[in-house]
């Protein structure tokens, strides 16, 4: 949802790239003819009307998010070699890194206000053009957005994070030792509702694009209220838990009762909570989640999870076929025989 966001692709269109197994990364290595196939697939397949404004926008968005990866590496290599270079000339010379950097300046405008090429090192010219080069790259792309300092962040965090920061807890049960409880993660998802009401104010007073769903801008909006415990990782990786507590909260108590009761950790009490979603989706929506989150008020904010989606997919298509293939076998030929007089 988040690659077609700014592109005018509807999101019933992304959910049935998702179902099709497509994910982000697939897409950005796949050639323009490859994505021909695949929207051509989707036409056929789902029956689904791509607009043409959403077929130049899957591809827009494609190459947009590759110039952006792109430029992230370069960032990255250019800050490495960068402290490398630092590092040495400190190491050898003695000197801090402002006389560093000073005397190469000088020593630069020296040698373009006496114009002896000819006792020029091959390496200041090096060092000179990639200058140039860094230059004219800045000002063609611009500084880094928060967006993306946020983003490369938070999935730092979340490689750094080896174990889960909540314990499984009863309902009204107060956590004990550093880790906190379920109670605590259900009311963070209640407090992302609020920022999210701030921030569409904020855009309604400023004449600006107002969010309906929990998104980046959210994220950082939290963070500058001092909010730092809420990221986009942690936050999107409970949504289906939160989900359970939402629509059936007696069941939910009960999964959490009896996994506090077995001594289990918050990743197995995590995984079961998607066989009920699907129950309920299957018994309430034929297993149209995306329906059941948009007609609840705290979860229409939420983006539904993939891996939730495709199982509520796969049940739907193994229901069909199970029904198909029982009223095939109950419904035999019957032959009506007239009787002639």
């Amino acid at each position: 949802e988040e690659l077609f966001e700014a592109y005018g692709i509807r999101y019933l269109t992304a959910s049935r790239i998702a179902e099709m197994g497509f994910t982000a990364n697939t897409l950005l290595d796949m050639k323009e003819e490859e994505l021909d196939d695949m929207m051509n697939s989707l036409s056929h397949i789902f029956r689904w009307d791509l607009l043409v404004g959403e077929r130049y926008g899957i591809k827009a968005a494609i190459r947009a998010e590759r110039r952006r990866l792109l430029e992230a590496d370069d960032r990255r290599h250019h800050l490495h070699s960068t402290d490398h270079a630092l590092l040495d000339a400190l190491s050898h010379q003695g000197l801090s890194e402002e006389q560093v950097v000073q005397h190469s300046e000088k020593d630069q405008l020296g040698r373009a206000g006496s114009g002896d090429t000819a006792g020029t090192s091959w390496g200041a010219q090096q060092q000179r053009k990639k200058h140039r080069h860094r230059h004219h790259i800045t000002a063609m792309k611009g500084a880094a957005t928060e967006e993306d300092e946020e983003d490369e962040e938070e999935v730092e965090e979340m490689r750094r994070q080896r174990e889960h920061p909540f314990i499984v807890t009863e309902p009204g049960e107060v956590a004990r030792g550093k880790k906190n409880g379920l109670d605590y993660l259900f009311h963070l998802y209640d407090q992302c509702r609020d920022f999210l009401l701030q921030v569409q104010s904020l855009a309604k007073e400023r004449g600006e694009k107002c969010p309906t769903k929990v998104t980046n801008q959210v994220f950082r909006y939290a963070k500058k209220a001092g909010a730092s415990y809420i990221n986009k990782p942690k936050m999107r990786h409970y949504v289906h838990c939160y989900a359970l507590h939402c629509l059936d909260e007696h069941a939910s108590n009960a999964l959490r009762k009896s996994f506090k009761e077995r001594g289990e950790n918050v990743g197995a009490w995590r995984q079961a909570c998607y066989h009920p979603l699907v129950t309920i989706a299957g018994r309430r929506a034929g297993w149209d989640i995306d329906a059941i989150f948009n007609a609840h008020p705290r979860l229409c904010i939420w983006y539904v999870p993939t891996k939730l989606r495709q199982l509520c997919h796969a049940h739907r298509h193994s229901s069909a076929s199970a029904a198909s293939s029982a009223s095939t076998s109950t419904s035999a030929p019957t032959a009506h025989h007239l009787e002639l007089p």
